[in-house]
């Protein structure tokens, strides 16, 4: 067992934590084993990228609409059986992928169904799985348990596409989504052998009309969340869209073809990994480390627009994908833990919201600049953005708090904890 002196890995210190991390590294990796074997499938059915990024967004639009219903259930009904009857519907879903799969259906309707149901279940159960995530270990040790689930998660993901590499030849896709369909079960199975005596449930919220208005008007009337959030979203729709700018990187400018966005894909990936450690080793996560990973970020993915080669490209990916899990945490860390317990549900949802427009704007937003005024100078004008967004963000805090801006800034007394 570790130390209490292991700072970097407190948070495994606690049984149930090692059992949630242990089911998220197989849930997420069955779950990136089930996007590769979904974009094949409808790319196979239909040879179009456009198709593929039509699944996307139909998979992602309940979040939009739903999210602040599943906050508000989220901060109501019991977690656990919330988070298992999600797990269920999940299981169901990829099996049903799995029928579509064997049976050969040469229509993309069923899929975009199911992509369509997934996105529901992800809506109104994912703010339930958030906030019993936070019940798993204290909360002086939740900023750290989310940075090492930044690690666990961008390392299940390279193994998911590994794996999903190297079986699709051998199952087909169904074998895929019936692999998917398992590893929902051994979250359940964690949940039930939880310690319930280790619980650190949060303040639940009464049954009351007006659930969903009360927690969108938390958020428009907390000051510091609304600056914290636009930050965000700035940061993840220009800032952090890399699969789109890696991608016209490489074809373009770059002149590295699909082995050098592999390769970018891979660099990308590991410094994920470096950004969870960066996280997990800081005794705390603070507002200031917000705003200067994200400047520091901003003017790194403006400078990677002026490199001139593959590996000096490569180069920048690692510290510009470190600051992004940096920033994601610390957001998530900070939203949460300054926030009302019996909000956190509705708190998780507003999160995945942003995060959910953030990629819907950024994306295609991204694409079009690099289309129309080439890769390098939408990279810089993404980074430009990044960077006068942690200024503003920064003046408008130290308003907020009273002090100035050199000073640390705050966005209110925070307990000694944070």
């Amino acid at each position: 067992m570790l130390s209490a002196s292991s700072s970097t890995f407190r948070a495994l210190r606690h049984h149930n934590y090692r059992l949630w991390a242990g089911a998220d590294i197989v849930s997420v990796t069955g779950t990136w084993m089930q996007v590769l074997g979904l974009n094949w499938l409808v790319l196979t059915i239909t040879d179009s990228a456009t198709s593929v990024g039509v699944s996307l967004v139909v998979q992602a639009l309940p979040t939009l609409l739903l999210g602040m219903w599943g906050g508000a259930l989220a901060d109501r009904l019991p977690t656990r059986p919330v988070v298992i009857a999600a797990q269920l519907a999940h299981a169901a879903l990829a099996a049903a992928l799995a029928v579509i799969a064997f049976t050969g259906v040469s229509s993309v309707a069923p899929i975009y169904a199911v992509a369509l149901l997934s996105g529901v279940v992800g809506a109104l159960g994912g703010p339930a799985l958030g906030r019993f995530g936070a019940e798993v270990v204290p909360p002086d040790d939740l900023p750290n348990a989310m940075a090492l689930g930044s690690i666990l998660s961008s390392g299940a993901r390279i193994l998911g596409m590994s794996l999903a590499g190297a079986l699709l030849p051998l199952t087909g896709d169904g074998g895929l989504f019936v692999i998917n369909a398992a590893t929902f079960f051994v979250v359940i199975a964690a949940v039930l052998v939880m310690r319930r005596a280790e619980f650190h449930p949060l303040e639940a919220a009464e049954r009351q009309p007006g659930a969903v208005l009360e927690g969108l008007r938390l958020v428009l009337r907390t000051p510091w969340l609304l600056v914290v959030l636009a930050l965000w979203f700035v940061s993840g729709s220009v800032g952090r869209n890399f699969q789109v700018t890696m991608a016209a990187m490489s074809a373009g400018p770059l002149g590295a073809g699909v082995g050098g966005y592999g390769l970018l894909s891979t660099v990308f990936a590991v410094g994920t990994v470096l950004g969870g450690f960066l996280a997990a080793s800081r005794p705390s996560l603070t507002v200031r480390l917000l705003l200067i990973t994200t400047f520091v970020t901003g003017a790194a993915q403006t400078l990677s627009g002026l490199m001139p080669g593959l590996w000096a490209f490569a180069a920048l990916m690692v510290p510009i994908a470190a600051g992004a899990v940096t920033v994601d945490t610390t957001v998530s860390a900070r939203a949460q833990l300054d926030s009302p317990e019996a909000m956190r549900g509705r708190i998780i949802a507003a999160l995945s919201i942003v995060s959910a427009a953030a990629g819907a704007v950024g994306g295609p937003l991204l694409g079009w600049l690099s289309d129309t005024f080439g890769p390098r100078l939408a990279l810089e004008i993404g980074g430009v953005c990044c960077v006068a967004a942690s200024l503003l963000a920064a003046v408008a805090l130290a308003r907020l708090s009273g002090r100035t801006l050199l000073q640390a800034v705050r966005p209110r007394p925070a307990p000694a904890s944070a």
